[in-house]
């Protein structure tokens, strides 16, 4: 399977966006995870171990669960639409130019998160502990996100004005881009031992240090925009500063003065 045709699979499934830009780094983002997975599970499936069909069917999921829940939100929720409104005019006076080289950005980005699966498959690599180890902690970073959003809607039902702090968000202020950050190092291990060659390590390694970056610059979107609506709150002010904003147990609790995850 060329790589060529896996970035055709990814810019396909991305393609929403041409519908709202945002599109493209989320509703799309889950369906290019998802055709991702599709697509090396049909392709390479002859020579599919038990671990690495696992890892298939787990993008497919993840994908499709993050893409499905983004859209109902969407359409469901009337607080999240009025955030989404001033987004939906900056897309339809958004430039063609400027929407197709996002475009290409992410289907190109969403590639290089999944390489080291792909590069496995193609390398003919036997299944090995660390396969299984990736798997896991991919497994725990899904799960994780499912549980965050279970809980924040819970939280949002008892009081749509109050800032989260239940839950696994007494432990950390961003508790699905934690998932992420988990999903996608997962998904660097399956691969580590199967990489040949200096440019699958580079690959393997650049798309896991993008989407570590693309996870910190959307915790500092958050916590400017919770800053924005719950400042004023004592209880929100004692909550910041005594929970880490994503890596539980790290006392890092703020990152909006980072200027170079601006994203």
């Amino acid at each position: 399977m060329s790589y060529w045709v896996l970035l055709c699979v990814s810019l396909l499934c991305c393609s929403v966006g041409f519908h709202m830009y945002i599109w493209f780094f989320s509703v799309g983002y889950g369906l290019a995870i998802a055709g991702i997975g599709t697509a090396l599970a049909i392709v390479f499936h002859k020579a599919l171990t038990l671990p690495e069909l696992l890892t298939c069917l787990l993008l497919i999921l993840y994908g499709l669960r993050l893409g499905g829940y983004l859209l109902i939100r969407e359409y469901k929720s009337a607080a999240y639409r009025t955030v989404l409104s001033p987004e939906m005019e900056r897309s339809k006076k958004m430039p063609l130019v400027a929407k197709i080289s996002i475009w290409i950005t992410c289907g190109i980005l969403y590639t290089l998160m999944t390489c080291p699966l792909y590069f496995r498959l193609l390398n003919g690599k036997a299944a090995d502990p660390m396969l299984w180890i990736g798997l896991l902690i991919m497994a725990c970073g899904v799960v994780l996100e499912l549980v965050a959003d279970l809980q924040k809607s819970a939280a949002k039902k008892k009081n749509s004005h109050r800032f989260v702090d239940t839950g696994v968000y007494r432990f950390v202020r961003c508790p699905n881009y934690l998932g992420e950050l988990l999903l996608w190092l997962g998904m660097f291990l399956t691969g580590t031992t199967a990489l040949k060659g200096a440019l699958q390590w580079i690959l393997a390694i650049l798309g896991l240090v993008l989407i570590t970056w693309v996870m910190f610059s959307g915790a500092r979107r958050l916590e400017i925009r919770q800053d924005k609506n719950y400042g004023s709150n004592p209880e929100y002010q004692k909550y910041v500063k005594t929970v880490p904003i994503l890596l539980p147990f790290v006392p890092l609790y703020s990152v909006k003065k980072y200027g170079f995850l601006v994203a």
